[in-house]
């Protein structure tokens, strides 16, 4: 352990050309290398940004934030494979901020395109548009990108470095390099004599890395595989280090209060009480708000509530019902986006029956475990920073400048996080820390935020409000006419993390809806943006969480009005359309023995969606338990492309499913007089283990492009909920959470 805390600590160096003793291997098939961010000592080798060689070993670089999905096992699975190290001799590290670690899968999705209609020219101009983020230099996890981004990156830079290992190998041994083998972190010759991939760093910095290809799938021995998790043993025993564990000598501890009117100023505040209480160290006057330095995090919670301060106004609408109102107001403007619009919607369709409903979805909050915390040193000519985070060189950049420092200057350190799910891409929490730290010059403050400021002071999912209409003949669908209206997260949250001012249709208001795999003769879907100043931000499967909801729910009224079996309705859309979308809605339909014929005291709803290239199909059940209502049994099924970690896969899209099921039955956030009405987990509750169901899943392989993992189990999850719900008591629910009219087993 003492190696990974020197490789942590001093060869973590941003910005260093050279490599002393080190060598930067693989071309990664990109044209122009980016500068390496490792710095390799004596005896060491720095194998690309990614491979890291010691004399202890091999350190694998895993630059995307672990907040549990599992991203590190994989990515490091990705690389060992083609390395030839042994599974139990596996060390990660998240790294460095640095440009090298640029995601290259997040850029192409903004193309204003159905993701399963894409033809293969489509991909090599997402592809390319990918490639933009290598000038950006953007260090980022979400959009559930990780997969698509390293599956190829990390596996280059095994193989590149087994072979630069090699060639050096083969001039320490005077035997030709195609003679060698490697196993288990050795170099074998033809006569039985091998060397350590350790005895070969120093040598293996002097070569050029060579071009190399990736082994075929048949040669595989931990990708496809269910793999140990890395993290497995630290999380299971306590060690693992959280950004809120973090402790440094002399360590000072503070918490912040900021406006609760989103947004407003504090025109001032009385901080006589609190500076009377003993261990209080400062009281600093922030933007909107102000923190309290203490002896301890307790004190300092104390003492920031006996602080009084006169906050400004709302920038919004201060009531719940004012926020609906002026939503419901932007259908009366221009629509920002067609995104999808076959046929004619307006037109008449003769002996069809027409229907309409109308869909409300409630502001979210990320509520992750591990409240927003952040560690910060300050000593005037540097700073230093402990946080969880998912975009770290934006984090660090936005840290530098708070304080007056170049991002050189700035050492961010990227711990394990209790939780993400989007929220931990904002940087809120450690700009503040930093601008606290820079009062406290070379000491270290550790600012942790009360569960009910973290919940209050978040960036939320959206509100919107959905109106449907539509028309089936003779068991089909003949025209689905959707009217998406609410707040945009991409006009609040992209300024405010990379300084962009989005531009043109506003895909993420409509994804979920425009981009689903259903062919209707007359299919028209129209986002309406409302202006307004709440801060929103990316939260698990963005736009897909509101308008699956909606979409699906309306295809399953359509289905009840055509009198047609739910899961065969849409299947009949489908299978024309998009065949890995049919066979997952197929497979749920086996497993989870859809026969369409009703039970006494069950319900049982179907739903699917495709989100971030995958398509995801879900049944949930629901019986009567003495009056109220059990989600009791779940299926999901899954078409990834191809499968990295059938385990890890199973974990993902069950996690996401209750994610979502969580907020269907119990989250919302609301307004009264500019403030959020809900504080902690008795306000905003979540899925337990005795109230989560039993759920099996499926995952298929269509052998396409790579799809996601972490979010698409979300969006359906919500109305398979509630089309189960109708099944059981005939009454529809279109307004979440379900909690306002259905008594659910708590």
């Amino acid at each position: 352990m003492a190696s990974l805390k020197k490789i942590a600590r001093r060869t973590f160096l941003i910005g260093s050309a050279a490599i002393v003793g080190g060598v930067a291997f693989g071309a990664y098939k990109f044209t122009r290398p980016l500068v390496n961010p490792l710095e390799a000592g004596p005896n060491e080798a720095a194998l690309n940004p990614f491979i890291f060689i010691d004399q202890d070993g091999v350190t694998i670089i895993t630059p995307r934030a672990e907040m549990g999905q599992g991203v590190h096992t994989t990515l490091a699975a990705l690389a060992a494979d083609e390395l030839d190290i042994p599974w139990e001799d596996v060390r990660v590290l998240h790294g460095p901020p640095a440009a090298a670690y640029y995601n290259s899968a997040m850029m192409g999705a903004a193309l204003p395109f159905a993701e399963y209609s894409k033809s293969a020219f489509l991909h090599s101009v997402s592809n390319a548009l990918d490639e933009t983020n290598k000038l950006l230099g953007i260090q980022m996890t979400g959009g559930s990108t990780s997969m698509k981004d390293g599956y190829e990156r990390l596996r280059y830079a095994g193989a590149s470095a087994r072979e630069t290992l090699k060639l050096a190998a083969a001039k320490a041994l005077q035997v030709s390099a195609n003679s060698l083998t490697t196993k288990n972190g050795r170099i074998f010759a033809p006569d039985g004599n091998s060397v350590s991939y350790s005895d070969m760093a120093t040598l293996a910095a002097e070569i050029d890395p060579p071009q190399v290809e990736l082994r075929p799938k048949s040669e595989w021995k931990y990708i496809g595989k269910t793999m140990p998790r890395v993290d497995m043993l630290g999380k299971s025993t306590g060690t693992s280090t959280f950004g809120i564990d973090t402790r440094l000598e002399g360590m000072k501890f503070a918490t912040v209060r900021m406006n609760p009117r989103l947004g407003a100023a504090m025109k001032s505040m009385d901080t006589s009480a609190a500076e009377n209480m003993a261990g209080v160290e400062k009281i600093i006057e922030l933007d909107g708000g102000y923190a309290v330095v203490a002896s301890n995090t307790w004190l300092a919670f104390q003492a920031a509530d006996a602080v009084v301060a006169d906050w400004g106004e709302a920038p919004y609408p201060a009531e719940q019902d004012a926020i609906w109102s002026a939503i419901e107001q932007s259908f009366d403007g221009k629509a920002n986006s067609n995104m999808r619009d076959d046929g004619n919607t307006d037109g008449v369709i003769e002996g069809a029956t027409e229907i309409s409903a109308e869909y409300r979805m409630p502001f979210l909050a990320h509520a992750t475990m591990e409240p927003m915390n952040a560690t910060a040193l300050y000593t005037g000519e540097t700073l230093e920073v402990w946080c969880g985070n998912q975009a770290p060189t934006i984090l660090r950049s936005r840290c530098a400048e708070a304080v007056g420092l170049t991002d050189e200057q700035v050492t961010l350190n990227t711990a394990l996080m209790g939780g993400g799910f989007g929220r931990r891409t904002e940087i809120d929490f450690s700009v503040l820390a930093s601008k606290i730290a820079k009062h406290m010059k070379g000491v270290p403050v550790q600012v942790a935020w009360t569960r009910e400021e973290d919940m209050s002071h978040d960036f939320f999912r959206p509100a919107a409000i959905g109106r449907y209409k539509g028309a089936v003949k003779d068991g089909k669908a003949m025209m689905l006419d959707g009217k998406i209206a609410g707040p945009s997260v991409s006009a609040s949250a992209l300024p405010r993390l990379m300084g962009l001012a989005p531009a043109g249709p506003d895909k993420v208001q409509v994804e979920g809806a425009f981009d689903q795999p259903y062919k209707i003769p007359n299919y028209r879907i129209s986002g309406y943006v409302t202006d307004m100043q709440v801060p929103l931000g990316f939260w698990r499967s963005v736009g897909n969480s509101v308008n699956a909801f909606m979409h699906d729910s309306f295809l399953d009224e359509l289905a009840h009005a055509a009198s047609a079996d739910p899961l065969q309705f849409r299947l009949d859309m489908m299978r024309d359309e998009h065949a890995p979308s049919a066979a997952v809605l197929e497979a749920v339909g086996e497993m989870s023995g859809w026969n369409g014929e009703k039970q006494a005291g069950i319900g049982r709803g179907v739903a699917f969606a495709h989100s971030f290239g995958t398509p995801v199909a879900q049944v949930i059940e629901v019986i009567d338990e003495d009056g109220s209502i059990r989600i009791n049994r779940a299926w999901i099924a899954a078409d990834l492309g191809t499968v990295l970690d059938p385990g890890n896969l199973n974990a993902q899209l069950y996690g996401g499913m209750i994610y979502g099921l969580s907020a269907a039955c119990f989250g919302e956030i609301t307004f009264s007089d500019g403030k959020v009405e809900q504080g902690n987990f008795p306000d905003y509750d979540a899925l337990r283990i005795h109230n989560a169901p039993i759920t099996e899943v499926q995952i298929l392989q269509s052998g396409g492009f790579l799809g996601g993992a972490g979010e698409p189990g979300t969006p359906p999850s919500m109305s398979a909920l509630t089309n189960a719900i109708f099944d059981l008591t005939g009454k529809r629910a279109r307004t979440l959470p379900l909690m306002h009219e259905f008594d659910l087993l708590t």
